[in-house]
């Protein structure tokens, strides 16, 4: 029964489906629906998204590359006046309301109805209204056209329009123009009243956007005006704004050349009825005064405190709490020199990222006797300790369900620098999804740590750095300590961490980031669960010790003492085995080995960031990223002062610990391209290698490389591709080298949500390191036939504040499948990989 029911509701909604797919089911009668728009420019089609979005009126939306209007369609299911017909269905049969709401009661009655209500609601609000044929939006469209048109220089532009009406209740609208010749610029004159202005445009004339002979544009003059504006106020000129500018422009006749003549006037002073001009005149700044308690409650307190420091004046109404040196240093206002507009916006940013001071307030008071300006800079002090806690639920491919709560206390202007102290912790518990057979606990998973955090505003270094990195670029040093305990399904472990690190910002687009030292330990406390955790590497390791003999078929090797055992038999040549199962057991024991050795690394790394974005919500934008890291140079060199032995491996050791020596480098390059209408196409390249040397023979865990992920190739769960055309055996398989590109198609579906088309090709491989397998190596070019391709398809709802995405990956090309056919072997749902994640991968 409940089967047939199923049956029977989904007939309905399909059929209601295809009844909405009735594209013209809300047109009113001799009414039109717009299907099609077209732009001929001069009798060519005219597709770029600058043309095509002056339209007021646009075909409803559909699914990109078909012809589905699903917004529409579901707006289609919505009643126009249901409000209207339920109340006049009630009002009609009083007997069935009647019954309903005594069958209900009259609350569960009245929410039925407001139910309906709102589900009609929100069919209407996700879905589309379809766009109606409207010829006054026609006509409005033709003006945007031919302004469009005539503001780029074609002054004889005509534009019209014609709409076909077919007898379906369908039309097509196309737009027509006829542009002419363009006008040229053919000379630029100037008429500057003030001597001193005329001198500085003319020493600027070089940067003019306003060029002869070139095409005229309304925007170069715009963007011209801009230019003037901010050159002369940036060089002394106070009063001086755009509204002084001003353009004039005389035709040749009928040779389609205009002259522009650019005018500046004096500066205007209005007087009630009159308006009287005046040259303009260069400020200085002759004094900066700074008040560094500028909050409400303070507001009635007289100045108790002041001190002069490089020409500031310091004012304080309590005992002067910071740093002369300080302040002045983040302010770019100086005093007995020459206004600069550009000094203001400088000094709000360069305080408000001292983390000290709320938003400044900065005004300029011009002294009557003389062109001089008093700039008074109002700081209003944040709290002197600031406390914060954060509590989180997370899940992921090893736990269950896991929480953590993160409190951090933040402690301000620490050493009167504005220097900002933090001290945060964290501890979580989770519950593993394979735990330890030793473990019975549902929470076998807890880690618990500390992480103390001293943010100075500026280049903490004992040479004077402004030459070359200037306070304009926002340095500041970062030095922390941290340490974590964890314990987990895994080999549990101690970490330490210390850096000190550099961040600056050389212009708006880029960052520079530069670890000076970047010291980490790694110990690991719990190496016998090794085989637990690496069940493959296990599995591996009993058959071969079945099939030599040195346990029964029915028995296991008992871990660890059993395993380890037969590991060193097989190397010690006591127990016979094959050479292939000999080279198998030697690969288990280093890498086990290099799982489950302590990480001491002491590295130096640079990384440089180049973002074009202009904002959050830009989508046609390129970020290149680059990082260098050289890690145990340091030790390296100081072995013989510091008297380090080598071990039983040849590797020096320092606190029994062989340290890491390696060069790695990581270039990253993202680019977005906006279509229009939510449509993006992104592109990212990836390539990392790490290369060991000196001391190391590989990398440790750690620094290398994994493919796969819902960041990564998405039609392989993470950690499971590669290395190499290997199949993967292991629990996690990493290695040192790193290829990986992804393009996808990004496209709205219907409200908040989105839908996505991708491909993502990579992998990773073992190069000049001790693996030998050459399935794992990167050998030659030869090698890039490796490569795995994945496509599939996902879906992005958009919080606005994050997005939820949900991505299927199909395994397009699989090098697993060594010299066999590698393509479509796997492309299916049933082995398709399913990943979730919060925003975009790249």
């Amino acid at each position: 029964m409940k089967i047939q029911d199923s049956k029977i509701l989904l007939i309905i909604l399909i059929f209601g489906f295809l009844t909405a797919c009735n594209s013209v089911r809300r047109i009113p009668e001799n009414a039109h629906l717009l299907t099609k728009t077209a732009i001929k420019v001069n009798d060519k089609n005219e597709e770029s998204e600058a043309i095509t979005n002056l339209i007021y009126q646009k075909p409803n939306n559909s699914i990109p590359y078909t012809n589905i209007k699903t917004r529409l369609y579901i707006h289609n299911l919505a009643r126009p006046n249901l409000d209207s017909i339920l109340k006049a269905r009630i009002a009609n049969n009083p007997k069935r309301t009647a019954r309903q709401i005594k069958f209900f009661s009259k609350k569960q009655f009245d929410q039925r109805i407001q139910n309906k209500l709102n589900f009609n609601n929100w069919l209407k609000k996700t879905g589309e209204a379809p766009v109606v044929v409207n010829d006054t939006l026609s006509e409005k469209s033709i003006k945007r056209l031919e302004n469009y048109y005539y503001n780029n220089g074609w002054f004889e532009v005509k534009a019209d329009f014609e709409t076909t009406r077919n007898d379906n209740q369908r039309a097509a609208v196309t737009y027509k123009i006829s542009t002419g010749k363009p006008y040229i610029v053919d000379s630029l004159s100037t008429n500057i009243i003030t001597p001193v202005i005329d001198s500085l445009y003319q020493s600027t004339l070089s940067k003019s956007l306003i060029k002869p002979n070139t095409q005229y544009r309304t925007n170069d003059f715009i963007e011209e005006r801009d230019r003037i504006t901010e050159t002369l106020r940036n060089s002394g000129v106070y009063h001086f704004s755009q509204d002084n500018v001003l353009f004039k422009m005389d035709s040749i006749g009928k040779t389609k050349k205009v002259n522009i003549e650019l005018y500046i006037s004096e500066k205007p002073i209005r007087q009630e009825d009159t308006t009287l001009y005046e040259p303009f005149k260069i400020y200085k700044v002759k004094d900066v005064n700074i008040y560094t308690d500028n909050s409400f409650e303070n507001k009635d307190k007289i100045f108790t405190d002041s001190t002069i420091h490089n020409g500031f004046n310091i004012y304080s109404k309590e005992k002067l709490r910071y740093s002369p040196k300080m302040l002045t240093n983040a302010i770019f206002i100086k005093p007995k020199t020459l206004f600069r507009d550009k000094n203001k916006p400088l000094t709000s940013r360069r305080i408000s990222n001292l983390k000290t001071f709320k938003y400044p307030k900065i005004d300029y008071i011009v002294n009557d006797a003389d062109t001089t300006l008093t700039a008074n800079v109002y700081l209003t002090p944040l709290k002197k300790f600031g406390l914060d806690f954060r509590a989180e639920a997370s899940q992921s491919n090893i736990q269950t369900i896991g929480f953590s709560l993160n409190p951090s206390v933040l402690m301000r202007n620490v050493f009167k620098g504005a220097e900002t102290l933090e001290l945060s912790g964290i501890a979580s518990i989770g519950a593993s999804k394979d735990g330890s057979n030793e473990r019975d606990q549902f929470f076998d998973i807890n880690e618990i740590g500390a992480n103390l955090r001293l943010t100075i505003p500026r280049l903490f270094s004992p040479i004077n750095t402004t030459k070359i990195i200037p306070s304009s670029m926002f340095p500041e040093t970062r030095i922390s300590l941290a340490t974590t305990s964890q314990t987990n399904v895994g080999l549990d472990k101690q970490t330490a961490t210390g850096t000190f690190n550099y961040r600056w910002f050389p212009n708006n687009k880029v960052t520079n980031k530069l670890d000076l030292f970047n010291i980490q330990f790694v110990k690991n406390l719990n190496v016998d669960n090794y085989f637990n955790v690496y069940e493959s590497a296990f599995n591996t390791l009993n058959d071969i010790a079945i099939n030599s003999g040195f346990i029964n078929t029915d028995e296991r090797l008992g871990l660890p003492e059993q395993a380890s055992q037969f590991i060193a038999n097989v190397i010690a040549g006591t127990n016979d085995v094959s050479s292939d199962d000999f080279q198998t057991v030697n690969s288990i024991k280093e890498r086990k080995e290099r799982l489950t050795e302590d990480n001491l690394i002491l590295a130096t790394n640079f990384s440089f960031t180049k973002d074009s974005r202009d904002n959050l919500f830009d989508n046609d934008f390129s970020i290149f990223r680059l990082k260098l890291e050289l890690a145990g140079n340091v030790f390296s060199a100081t072995s013989n002062i510091l008297g380090l032995q080598k071990n039983n491996n040849d590797k020096y050791e320092l606190f029994n610990v062989a340290f890491s020596q390696y060069v790695k480098t990581e270039l990253d390059y993202v680019k977005y391209w906006d279509f229009g209408n939510k449509n993006v196409i992104a592109m990212r390249a990836f390539f990392g290698i790490a290369i060991p040397y000196g001391n190391s023979t590989n990398i440790p865990f750690s620094k290398s490389f994994f493919s796969g992920g819902a960041n990564d190739n998405r039609a392989w769960s993470a950690y499971n591709l590669g290395p190499g055309s290997t199949q993967s055996v292991n629990e996690f398989n990493e290695a040192n080298m790193k290829i990986a590109l992804s393009a996808e198609n990004r496209f709205n579906l219907f409200g908040a949500l989105n839908g996505a088309f991708f491909i993502d090709a990579g992998n990773i491989w073992n190069v000049l390191d001790d693996v030998e397998d050459d399935a794992a190596t990167f050998n030659s070019l030869s090698s890039i036939k490796d490569i795995a391709i994945g496509s599939g398809f996902g879906f992005r709802y958009d919080f606005n504040f994050f997005i939820l995405r949900g991505d299927i990956g199909f395994k397009t090309y699989d090098p697993s499948y060594g010299d066999n056919n590698r393509w479509f072997n796997d492309y299916n749902f049933a082995n398709a990989a399913y990943n979730i994640g919060i925003n975009y991968p790249f």
